[in-house]
Formats: structure tokens, C-alpha cells, sequence
């Protein structure tokens, strides 16, 4: 038996990880140790005291201002899906699977190339660690240390969550011990035993309108987003935390805050203590600027036996945030390209969990394999590059959170103006960090990282000229996804086209009733299913109504839908009731699978099972003349009825009838009467996919329409925001229907006794009719249509007889007798007396037809009122 198996579902929480593994500190061990706070410091703070000077702790912190907006947005969206692909899953769910995709693969591109210079810093200070400083400026040997350092944390990840969380803790409070000793030390040194390049701290430290350009302070914000790039590691561990949808919101949250004060206080500690000159330990200086930290630890510690342990503590503290940061770069990625496997934008291989672990095994192993390679690609081929690759990654992360704090303001566009904090936390915040993260993406992508002078490399682009490495590393990177994108998304493109075409770009407008409905395509890489619905016009002013719901997703089942629905729109045509309708479709489905399984020989694969077999199908017939509606039922489709007066919903219990294909009872049909203004409302289960249970979601929805009047449109848009305020993990489809009743003056029903003498008499009633209704121009044809009709009635059935005329779009005329036998149109011989009626009334009429009801048969014909002058 493998190790591992497929996920078993595609929804938040239902993927096969080890649910309830993470608590609060856990989580915000996770986000804390993400963001490798010692390890960021060391790495970035000289860059951000080279571009802004003495400001460097503001720059730090106002960081802190477009991290905390993109947190609420992540949280807001977490509440909502709690799914472990965040930005794909969300940004697919609001801008559909282009976007996402590309959400996800600035993820993948940040966290790989990250983990790259993780590698590198874990390496150099293992070496630094135990002396070997001459091995810790080796590439050879820094590259070989990375890829034993990222095959160890990839093996810790891959044993389960919990061993991966144990370790973060242990590290994560060692690097914090060391910071706020660190950082204490220092200004303790700088007020009593003050360095030569000791200053105060000062109030001009914190004020941002010092710095000296607008491009400085974007360069430094935009390094100061790296270091608190991280927290929202909490997010995509969210399946395996605690109350996923709202702890994860609250540790990142906690993350960032304390990250800000971690941050704030080390920043200024260590620019008192070491000044922001360009030699010596001088925060300025670029020898150090890569990193900082070591080279202050003996400076600040002093050189005897103490401070010489407290120094060879502090190489050890960034080592262990290099490590955690690493492993916990690991685990979002593996959780990231697991969800978007599982949601088909990647590999199936992806989407498979480890059967004792309950880790993504192939996304774990394959990313660290992944990691390895750009690694040793980036190391071998020169440092330079490797340098500008990080500084690459804070492109690929200002883009991520930009699509994260734009999808959450669209998605929830609809519920904004429902209450002031919904207004001011999915919308006003999520989208002001998002327009906050697009500008630096833009102004440091085309202003700052294109200066060819900025960074280490620069590279000679076609018909641009000189352009700077880090623009050209991190625009590339984006656009390798951009390129891939149509591979992964063609799949749910063409079946989502499909499956639009196949369903009603509009509802016809009919005298029976008022409709609205609205479709939700499953939002995942090819998840697009088969559900549908329709409305049918049928004869005399009837119409049919029908949802189905066909298992499965993808092009497959996209095309079983358009089969089942011309299937139904044919044998709705016929005037069939709605049992014997399910009846015959149901034959239709098993013939097709027969056919497609027969002249197989052992030889050749087994057929894949027809998606039709287990279709759900709910179909009704409402007549408005009589205010009946007729139903049956294949599978579990529900139907609600809201009574027109009083408001109350009932959920009638409809015979039980098996899903199309599979066989058991027959089909049958139950009658409802509805009085005028009552509202249908049919749909399929994926309208209550959010509900914690079946009934919960029949509650919610009760709520929705419980006695309200508003139009259909409003109506639907509610119950889809209130049932579906989140993931869209499989298709789901709403039809509402309010009912009418013909008015008395539009239709004239007579019985006629079984006499040829009553011939006379119906035609004569039929032609006033027409008079009174201004239809003189179709007497004669009409007149000519009832004396046949009724004669063939009287001479081959007997019997009651009933005539009625309908005025609707067209004219109607129905004759109903208690015959069984539906008369033949043929052509008629030359010599022959008889046998032309029928086919004169076929040439006369638009359209003609029987229908069998349970006293007989009714024929039917149509005239276009629209030629008749008198309309």
C-alpha cells in the first residue's frame, strides 16, 4: 500500500490534513517565526540605513502600516473560506482562475527564491557558529550546508505538523531571548559605556518627512515589507488550526503587532549603538550590509568570556531564525502547490497527502526538491544574482498581497454597505493595502529596481536598453507564470464556456410566471460541474421548470449536462408528465452508457463511468389556468414553496425517485395547488455547501425568503450572498419562480356534448369570442380548426368533449376528449374523401401537438396572434 494517498476532497477543512493540530500561540509561533525577525534584521537593516539614513526605525515601522491592512484582508478572507491555498483559492473565488493562479505562483516564486538565501544565511552561520569562518565565504561549501540544511527542515515538515511546530517554538524563543537582549544591551552601552559611533536616540528618528526623497522612502518600506514578510504562514496552516476560520485571523494579526515592536526597538537600539557611518560597524557600511547583526554581537557583548558566549549566542540566534524561517517558508509553499493540485491548477501528483503524517507528501518534497535546484542554479552561477534575487522577492510579495487586499474587497463588494464595520474591514482596509502594495510593486519594479546602477547586476534588455538585475530576476519570475497560466486555466476556461452555452442566457418572458435564477460555476482549476436549470414554455401557456445536477466536474461533465438538458427541452416538448419525463431520461442515460461500455474487448481500457449515471433532477409542470403545478423527482433535489400570502416557507416532501441511470422505484408525480404569487424556488445542494448540515442550510435559506416581496433579482442576489458568502467548491444553481393565474378575460373554456348538431354551435361561440377579443382576422382559421377538431372528437371518440381558447403571445385552441389514441398527420390520395383535416390545420397553425392527461388527450394548436391585425 503507498505511503500517501489522494486528497479526499477539495473543500476548506475536508483535504485529508491533520485537523485541530495548531492552537493560538501556535499559530502565532508560526507567523513570528515566518518572518525570521533576527535573521530579517541582520539582512535588511543596512539596506534600509543606506536608502533613508537616521530614519531607518520610522521606515521600519510605517512598514507596518500596509502589512497590517493586507492582515485584515487576509483574515476577512479566512473567515469566509478557510482554505490552506489563500491567495490562489480567494483571488480564483473573486477574479476567477487567471488571477489566482498567478496569486499563487508570487507565492511559489517568493518562497523558492527565499528559500535559496535562507539556505545560504543558515549555511555561513553554521560555519561562523563553530569557528570555520574561511568555509562560511566558501561557495562550494555554503551551497553543499544549504542543501543539507533544506533536505533536514524538508524531512521535519514532512513528519507532521505538530514535530514542524515543536521545533518553531523552541527556536522562535531562543531568537526572541537573544533580540531583547540584545537590544537591551545596547542601550544600556550607549547611555553608560557609549562606542565612538554611539548616538542618542532622537525624536527626528521617527519622523518620515526627513527622509530624503520619495524613492528612498519607497525603497525602504519596500524592504521593510520583506521583514515582516511571513505572518501569514497562519493562514496557510489554517486547515490544521484550531477553529480555522477565526484563529488564524487573530494570530496574524498578534504577528504583526509584536512584530512591529520586535522591530522598533531593534532597529533603534542598534542604530544608537553603531550610527549609520559607512566604516567599521557602522550601520552604512556595505561590507556589513547583508548582515548586520554579527558583526555588532562582540561589539555590544565586549570581548571577555561572557560576551564571547553572548556573541557566539547571537551568531546562533540568526542561524536558528534563518532555520525557522526556512522550515516555515517550507510549509506554506507545500500547502499552497497541495491546494492548488487539489483545486486542478497543478498536477494531481500534488494533491497527495501522507497516510500516517496527514502532510502534503509530493508538495512537501517536491518544492524542497524544487528549492534545492534554484538554489544551486542561483549559487553556482554567481553571487550577484543571488544578492538581487532576494531583493526580487519583495516584488513577488507586494504582488501577492496586492491581489490579496483587492480580492477581498470585490469578493465581499456585496455585503459593504450592510454594516459600517463590514464597510471599514472587507472593504475600506483590505483595499487601501492593496492599492498601497500595487504602487510599490510598480514604483520599485519600473523606478527603483530598474535603475541599472541599483543592486549588483544589471542586464541589457532588447529595445528597453540597460535595465537593473532586480526588476529583470523578479519581473521574470512573474512572467514564467504569466506564460503558464494558459495551460493551467485552459481547462477551466473551456468548460466554464461550455457549460454557459449550454444553460439560458436569458429566461423567456411567459404569461405563467416570473423568473430569475443564478448560476455559481465551482471556482477551482477545471471544477466546473454540471449542474443546470431551465425554463420550458410548454402548450397552453403552461411551462415546464427543471435544476439538475450531474456528479462530477470538468469538461466531461459540463458536456453531460448539455446532453440531459436538450434531452429534457425534447421530451418537455412532448407534453410528458414529469415522472414519465425522468422516466425516459433515465432510459436514455442508461442506453447511452450501454453503448458507450458495448464492443469493449479485454484488451482495451475500461470505460470511465457516464458522468449521467447519478444525476439529480427535480422537474415541474405549472398550469395557470388551473394553479396546478405537477412535480417528481430524480435523487435528492430539494424544492421550497413560499406560500403567497402569509410568507411562510414549506419544503414539500416530494416522492422519492433514485438518480437518473441507476434504477430502483419507478418515478412519481405529486400535484401541488399554489394560489397566485406564490414563489418556487428550486435549486440544487451546492447552494447549501457553506451550511454546517443540510438543515442549517434550509434554515438560512427560510430566513432569506420568509414573507419577503422584493423582486426576483434582489431575492436571489440575498440568498446567494447569505448561503454562499464563500468558497464555490462545487456548482450551485437557484431558480425562482412566482406563480401566476390567468386572467378570467384572457381564456373561454365551453363543453360540448358528443352531436355533430354541436358542430355549429362551438364554431359560432369560438368566432364572437375572437370578436370580443379583437382577433376577427383569425376567426375563419380558428372557426375551421374546432369544427375538425370537435367532429373528429365526436366521430372517433365520443364522449365529453371541452374546447377552450387561450390568448396569450399566440392564439390557443385546445380540444380535450377521453380518447387515448392521438390522431395521425398524413397526406392525403387524390381520391380520397377524407384524411385531409389534419394536415389543412398543420399548414394553418404555427405549431400543433396532444398531450395525455389522466381523462384522455388534449390537441392543441397555435396561431401567431402578431399576423392578425385586430391584436
Amino acid at each position: 500500500m503507498p505511503a500517501d494517498r489522494p486528497a479526499p476532497g477539495t473543500g476548506a477543512g475536508r483535504k485529508g490534513l491533520k485537523s485541530d493540530a495548531l492552537g493560538m500561540f501556535s499559530s502565532v509561533a508560526m507567523g513570528l517565526a515566518s518572518a525570521g525577525p533576527a535573521y530579517s534584521m541582520a539582512a535588511t537593516l543596512g539596506v534600509i540605513v543606506a536608502g533613508v539614513g537616521l530614519q531607518a526605525p520610522i521606515v521600519t515601522m510605517l512598514a507596518f502600516i500596509p502589512m497590517l491592512l493586507v492582515a485584515y484582508a487576509f483574515r476577512e478572507l479566512n473567515a469566509s473560506n478557510a482554505d490552506c491555498g489563500t491567495t490562489f483559492t480567494w483571488a480564483t473565488r473573486a477574479f476567477g482562475p487567471r488571477v489566482g493562479w498567478m496569486g499563487g505562483w508570487g507565492l511559489i516564486v517568493a518562497d523558492i527564491v527565499v528559500m535559496a538565501n535562507l539556505a545560504q544565511i543558515a549555511a555561513a552561520y553554521g560555519f561562523r557558529l563553530v569557528g570555520l569562518d574561511g568555509l562560511a565565504e566558501n561557495r562550494l561549501w555554503t551551497t553543499m550546508a544549504g542543501i543539507v540544511w533544506i533536505a533536514v527542515l524538508t524531512a521535519i515538515c514532512y513528519v507532521g505538523i505538530e514535530f514542524s511546530v515543536t521545533v518553531q517554538r523552541w527556536l522562535l524563543c531562543l531568537e526572541a531571548v537573544m533580540l531583547i537582549l540584545f537590544a537591551v544591551a545596547a542601550l544600556v552601552r550607549v547611555y553608560t559605556d557609549p562606542p565612538p559611533t554611539a548616538i542618542h536616540v532622537s525624536a527626528s528618528w521617527f519622523n518620515p518627512f526627513e527622509v530624503p526623497s520619495a524613492r528612498a522612502l519607497t525603497s525602504g518600506i519596500l524592504a521593510g515589507v520583506f521583514i515582516y514578510w511571513g505572518w501569514d504562514t497562519a493562514f496557510s496552516v489554517n486547515e490544521e488550526t484550531v477553529d480555522s476560520t477565526r484563529i488564524p485571523g487573530r494570530a496574524a494579526v498578534t504577528s504583526t503587532v509584536l512584530l512591529l515592536v520586535i522591530y522598533g526597538l531593534v532597529s533603534t537600539s542598534a542604530q544608537a549603538f553603531a550610527g549609520v557611518g559607512t566604516s567599521g560597524i557602522g550601520l552604512g557600511n556595505a561590507h556589513n550590509s547583508d548582515d548586520v547583526l554579527s558583526g555588532l554581537g562582540e561589539a555590544v557583548f565586549g570581548s571577555d568570556n561572557t560576551g564571547l558566549l553572548l556573541s557566539r549566542l547571537l551568531i546562533l540566534m540568526v542561524l536558528t531564525s534563518a532555520l525557522a524561517s526556512a522550515e516555515t517558508t517550507i510549509l506554506p509553499l507545500a500547502r499552497t502547490v497541495f491546494s492548488m493540485a487539489v483545486h486542478k491548477a497543478l498536477p494531481s501528483r500534488f494533491a497527495r497527502v501522507h497516510r500516517r503524517f496527514l502532510t502534503p507528501t509530493w508538495g512537501t518534497i517536491g518544492m524542497g526538491a524544487v528549492s534545492v535546484a534554484v538554489f544551486v542554479l542561483l549559487a553556482s552561477y554567481s553571487r550577484n544574482i543571488l544578492a538581487d534575487s532576494i531583493d526580487s522577492v519583495g516584488l513577488a510579495i507586494a504582488f501577492q498581497y496586492a491581489v490579496t487586499g483587492f480580492a477581498c474587497l470585490w469578493y465581499h463588494r456585496k455585503i459593504l454597505t450592510r454594516s459600517a464595520k463590514d464597510l471599514v474591514f472587507k472593504g475600506v482596509l483590505p483595499g487601501l493595502g492593496g492599492l498601497i502594495m500595487a504602487l510599490l510593486f510598480l514604483y520599485a519594479a519600473f523606478v527603483v529596481y530598474a535603475n541599472p546602477e541599483y543592486g549588483t547586476t544589471a542586464v541589457d534588455l532588447p529595445l528597453i536598453g540597460r535595465t537593473g538585475g532586480v526588476t529583470v530576476l523578479g519581473l521574470g519570475a512573474l512572467l514564467i507564470g504569466l506564460l503558464l497560466m494558459p495551460l493551467v486555466t485552459r481547462g477551466h476556461t473551456v468548460a466554464l464556456k461550455l457549460q454557459r452555452s449550454l444553460l439560458p442566457r436569458h429566461l423567456p418572458q411567459h404569461a405563467a410566471v416570473d423568473s430569475a435564477s443564478r448560476y455559481l460555476p465551482a471556482d477551482s482549476g477545471s471544477g466546473v460541474g454540471g449542474d443546470w436549470y431551465d425554463v420550458i414554455p410548454l402548450s397552453g401557456t403552461r411551462v415546464g421548470l427543471v435544476v439538475g445536477d450531474v456528479l462530477g466536474h470538468g469538461m466531461r461533465a459540463a458536456a453531460t449536462m448539455g446532453r440531459l438538458c436538450t434531452g429534457v427541452r425534447v421530451l418537455a416538448r412532448l407534453d410528458l408528465s414529469p415522472d414519465e419525463l425522468l422516466s425516459r431520461l433515465a432510459d436514455l442515460v442508461e442506453q447511452t452508457h450501454e453503448a458507450g461500455a458495448a464492443g469493449r474487448g479485454p484488451g482495451h481500457r475500461k470505460p470511465r463511468a457516464d458522468a449521467a449515471l447519478g444525476v439529480s433532477c427535480l422537474y415541474a409542470v405549472y398550469d395557470p389556468v388551473s394553479g396546478k403545478c405537477s412535480l417528481a423527482r430524480a435523487g435528492e433535489p430539494v424544492l421550497a414553496v413560499v406560500q403567497a400570502h402569509t410568507g411562510v416557507v414549506d419544503y414539500p416532501e416530494l416522492p422519492v425517485g433514485p438518480p437518473l441511470g441507476i434504477g430502483g422505484l419507478p418515478y412519481q408525480s405529486m400535484d401541488l395547488d399554489l394560489a397566485p404569487g406564490s414563489l418556487l424556488v428550486l435549486f440544487t445542494a451546492g447552494l447549501l455547501q457553506s451550511a454546517d448540515d443540510r438543515d442549517a442550510g434550509l434554515a438560512q435559506l427560510s430566513r432569506v425568503l420568509a414573507g419577503d416581496r422584493a423582486s426576483l433579482e434582489a431575492l436571489c442576489d440575498r440568498a446567494v450572498t447569505t448561503l454562499l458568502p464563500g468558497a464555490v467548491d462545487v456548482d450551485a444553481t437557484l431558480l425562482l419562480v412566482r406563480t401566476r393565474l390567468l386572467d378570467r378575460n384572457r381564456f373561454a373554456e365551453w363543453a360540448v356534448v358528443p352531436d355533430p348538431a354541436a358542430v355549429a354551435a362551438i364554431r359560432t361561440a369560438a368566432g364572437k369570442q375572437l370578436g370580443d377579443w379583437g382577433l376577427d382576422d383569425l376567426a375563419f382559421t380558428t372557426e375551421l380548426i374546432v369544427s375538425e377538431l370537435v367532429t373528429n372528437a365526436i366521430r372517433y371518440v365520443g364522449g365529453p368533449i371541452q374546447v377552450r381558447l387561450i390568448r396569450d403571445r399566440s392564439l390557443i385552441c385546445e380540444v380535450s376528449d377521453t380518447g387515448h389514441t392521438s390522431p395521425n398527420l398524413r397526406y392525403a390520395a387524390s381520391d380520397e374523401e377524407g384524411g385531409r383535416g389534419l394536415f389543412i390545420i398543420a399548414q394553418m397553425t404555427h405549431r400543433w401537438g396532444t398531450r395525455y392527461t389522466h381523462a384522455g388527450k388534449t390537441i392543441w394548436t397555435e396561431q401567431d396572434v402578431q399576423q392578425s391585425g385586430g391584436a
